[in-house]
């Protein structure tokens, strides 16, 4: 695409094949030739990390999506494009086949490495943080995002804001209990973990539900999909639940208590249930000044009939006080006069001393003398 922000892909094949392999977060696409002469150029590796919206989508080459930043299009008639969409351009690829060092074993796709690469660095300062903001740490949770850490908690009960270590520990101690027990034989481990999953294996099942599901239910594009996935929460986005932003600015969704290591000030909110409004009370469009005015309306009740009265004798006597203030003044030291209304009829002669007076304002540079 013209205005996408990944770099140029230096592949040009007459016909070839796409393979892919996902692991946690990134995904890595090797394009290979199908002509296998020599003139044919080697296999081109893009590894890709989607972002918040990032996705690929195979539709007609005529109608390409909006934000199809990267286009593969088929030979077939008419073509097809499989692109790669990202409306908010969070996403992005690289070239070549390397995966990020800086991330850990994916939680899908290599669960025992996964499992061993937390429990042996449970020393590391990382696990001093909460577990809800350890388990977006891609260096071992390599795979889990924001609906499915507070899917996971939700299922253990355990309080978003409680310290990862003490958490972790206890898995720890936990699997070298039932090592350790002589009577726990091979299939009476396997059931107490589908009975009694740990945190570890639950960042393993969760994520399985949903790959494994019978439609995709994360696909937002698709009504009956995006319907299936929200049944499918628990806890993320539903109503009833509380949410509090972690150290990172993301939303944590839960049930009960936080936890000791929750942010200070912060207080949680909870999701109302959607409930319909009554044909006969229509809601009313709330704007700023609106919610202003219902604000005052309850902070101030409404006043009897002798507190309004004394409140407009106030109002009379500054209103006086105005009036007398706005009076042009004669002279320096001279006090104000109240206003007295010209009457309609011709103006009376201006006695001698009253034009005296006025002179002697004049010079004095007090501006003109009131009607008289």
């Amino acid at each position: 695409s013209p205005v996408g922000r990944g770099p140029e892909v230096p592949f040009r094949s007459e016909a070839y094949r796409i393979s892919a392999i996902a692991r946690g977060k990134e995904l890595r696409l090797t394009l290979s030739a199908l002509d296998p002469a020599a003139a044919s150029p080697p296999p081109q590796d893009l590894v890709f990390r989607f972002g918040m919206s990032g996705s690929f989508r195979l539709c007609p080459a005529a109608e390409l999506p909006r934000h199809a930043h990267l286009r593969f299009l088929t030979r077939e008639s008419p073509p097809r494009a499989l692109c790669f969409v990202d409306p908010r351009r969070f996403g992005s690829w690289r070239l070549g086949d390397a995966w990020q060092p800086e991330r850990g074993p994916c939680v899908v796709s290599e669960y025992q490495a996964f499992r061993e690469n937390v429990l042996k660095n449970l020393d590391d300062r990382a696990f001093d943080k909460p577990i809800c903001e350890v388990l977006l740490n891609q260096k071992y949770f390599n795979g889990i995002g924001n609906y499915l850490r507070a899917e996971i908690l939700y299922r253990l009960k355990i309080p978003p804001f409680e310290k990862a270590r003490t958490v972790l520990e206890a898995v720890k101690d936990q699997e070298q209990e039932r090592r350790k027990d002589p009577s726990l034989t091979l299939s009476k481990k396997v059931k107490l973990k589908q009975e009694n999953p740990d945190l570890l294996e639950l960042c393993h099942n969760v994520p399985m539900e949903v790959i494994t599901a019978d439609k995709q239910l994360f696909d937002p594009e698709h009504s009956d999909n995006y319907a299936a996935f929200k049944n499918w929460l628990q806890c993320y986005l539903v109503p009833g639940m509380s949410s509090l932003r972690d150290r990172s600015g993301r939303t944590i969704w839960f049930q009960g208590e936080p936890g000791p290591m929750a942010p200070k000030g912060e207080t949680s909110r909870k999701k109302s249930p959607e409930l319909k409004a009554e044909p006969e009370e229509p809601t009313q469009k709330v704007t700023p000044r609106a919610s202003k005015r219902r604000h005052r309306a309850a902070a101030n009740p409404p006043k009897s009939e002798k507190e309004k009265k004394v409140e407009e004798e106030k109002k009379e006597k500054e209103k006086e006080k105005e009036e007398e203030a706005d009076e042009p003044r004669k002279g320096r030291a001279r006090g104000r006069r109240k206003k007295i209304a010209a009457p309609a009829l011709p103006e009376p002669e201006v006695p001698p001393s009253v034009r005296r007076s006025r002179r002697t304002s004049a010079r004095r540079g007090t501006g003109a003398a009131p009607a008289v």
